[in-house]
């Protein structure tokens, strides 16, 4: 005869239920997070095609409207954006020229220097304290960082004991050896500083933690992590300082170094020296403001304490440069004052970039396009009719442009879908419309490209070769259809509330 045990079948009989208790438990955290998981793919999958649908539907609507307007309609849409067309293409060799004079004033100064064993003309116990920032994304860029660190270390050409070098970092984990090893640095070099900055998440959180710091520095240098500034870079921004007290911002030249590297990096690398060597020069010329554009770029120390960063805004760089404006600060550009740095070097990192700067930008021109017609509320300060004239085109018209291309560029394939021409004369015909004034706003925005990119070969760096601009010259159309299209999807964003900032891959 079995004895049965009630108590140990009591026990066993809730050893089990225990057991499915947690089985379900498990199976409603797996369950829950599958949810989770599938929801928060789908709001990205939505956010990501938002804006690709935006401009989808935009070009697809603009195309349908021509294709029914009438051809006295057609018409004047077409005059109308081929002189805006124009005007902008106009606008833009008058900057081109008014750099010509900073170019030579550069060249010139430089070749004074080196006559002189590169003895510039404050003594260097006159010179003023320099912090020299280096800003990091870790996980990103922990490939380069330490050779970056060693260039800093080894070859600016500055006054020891007027210089500090801060690494600002942050990183989402800890990244071993490195981050030992960076602070290993500090013991060998006493003008070195590290900082982890606990909690960042950008580059403006970085920054800004910095500018909580007593450094004792009277201009404060910024530098994403994959530049190399020039030996002489920081002490050609620094006598610039000492020759003028009135200055609060000097930016230098950004050279892309990797030039060679594709035909993407060759292209992006004449982009820049059109940018940095012509335009923000003319521009600075023409209108009387300089900006301070996100690297390369040196503050006087109590002025970026005063402003710091807006961690909200996509490129807080131009952010901030544009409040520097609005407060009265006086910014200047320096080609002698160099930094290299390099480009995305495959399509995907170009694309991710870009479409961040787009949006920033239409971020940043909402948000002051106000300093447009409002007053300076800066005692003593006042902003100029050319200066008001210069952010209109830059904060206006130049976010505008990208609708007139593109919008042009509409008209065009509607009218091709609508009577494709079958000769070489009525393509002349479907092109001009028959009106000779049609046919010289063509000529002088063509002129006006070939007289921008001809003192752009004259002012490029030493990476780029003359088959580059040949190539760049050629394509020019289409990279301006390109970045409007990205003009569009940045506005597009800025619509849909796109929010994911995509960092640059390093290598």
């Amino acid at each position: 005869m079995t004895t049965i045990n009630s108590e140990d079948g009591f026990f066993e009989g809730s050893k089990q239920r225990t057991s499915r208790m947690r089985q379900v438990r498990r199976s409603l955290v797996r369950m829950l997070r599958d949810i989770t998981w599938a929801l928060t793919t789908a709001s990205d999958g939505v956010q990501d095609w938002t804006p690709f649908l935006m401009v989808a539907s935009y070009f697809a609507f603009s195309i349908c409207i021509y294709m029914v307007a009438t051809s006295g309609i057609t018409k004047v849409f077409w005059f109308v954006y081929l002189m805006t067309n124009t005007y902008i293409a106009g606008a833009t060799v008058v900057e081109a020229m008014m750099s010509v004079g900073a170019f030579h004033e550069a060249k010139k100064a430089a070749a004074k220097v080196a006559k002189k064993n590169w003895s510039f003309p404050t003594p260097d116990a006159d010179m003023e304290k320099l912090d020299i920032i280096i800003v990091a994304y870790l996980p990103n860029e922990q490939d380069i960082i330490m050779d970056r660190i060693h260039y800093l270390l080894d070859k600016i050409v500055y006054p020891r004991d007027k210089l500090c070098i801060n690494v600002i970092y942050n990183t989402p984990t800890p990244i071993e050896p490195l981050e030992t090893e960076m602070r290993d640095l500090t013991f060998k070099y006493p003008y070195l500083k590290v900082i982890k900055v606990a909690g960042s998440k950008s580059k403006a959180d970085n920054i800004n933690y910095y500018c909580s710091l007593d450094t004792g520095a009277d201009v404060s240098a910024i530098f994403d992590c994959d530049h190399y500034p020039h030996p002489y870079g920081p002490r050609w921004a620094m006598e610039r300082f000492a020759g003028d007290k009135t200055i609060d911002i000097v930016q230098g030249r950004c050279v892309v170094f990797n030039a060679d590297a594709n035909i993407m990096t060759a292209m992006i690398a004449c982009e820049f020296d059109k940018i940095y060597a012509v335009s923000h020069p003319g521009r600075a010329a023409m209108f009387d403001f300089g900006l301070f554009c996100g690297s390369n770029g040196f503050w006087r120390t109590p002025l970026l304490r005063e402003l710091r960063m807006d961690e909200s805004m996509l490129t807080e760089d131009i952010d901030s440069a544009l409040r520097a404006f609005g407060h009265g600060a006086n910014a200047c550009h320096d080609l002698n004052v160099v930094s290299f740095e390099l480009a995305p070097t495959t399509m995907t990192g170009f694309w991710k970039q870009r479409l961040r700067w787009s949006q920033g930008w239409i971020q940043a021109s909402i948000r002051h396009v106000s300093l447009i017609w409002s007053r300076s509320t800066v005692e003593g300060k006042h902003r100029s009719f050319c200066q008001r004239f210069g952010l209109l085109s830059l904060l206006y018209i130049r976010e505008s442009s990208y609708y007139l291309i593109t919008q042009y560029l509409c008209l065009v394939i509607s009218i091709i879908i609508t009577n494709f021409p079958k000769s070489g004369e009525e393509f002349y015909k479907l092109l001009f419309f028959q009106y000779p004034i049609a046919w010289w706003l063509f000529i002088l925005s063509i002129a006006s490209l070939l007289g921008t990119l001809y003192i752009t070969f004259h002012t490029r760096s030493e990476f780029i070769r003359w088959w580059m601009i040949a190539i760049f010259t050629v394509t020019y159309p289409v990279q301006l259809v390109l970045t409007a299209i990205m003009g569009l999807f940045g506005h597009a964003r800025q619509v849909s509330k796109y929010m994911k900032w995509n960092p640059t891959s390093r290598a």
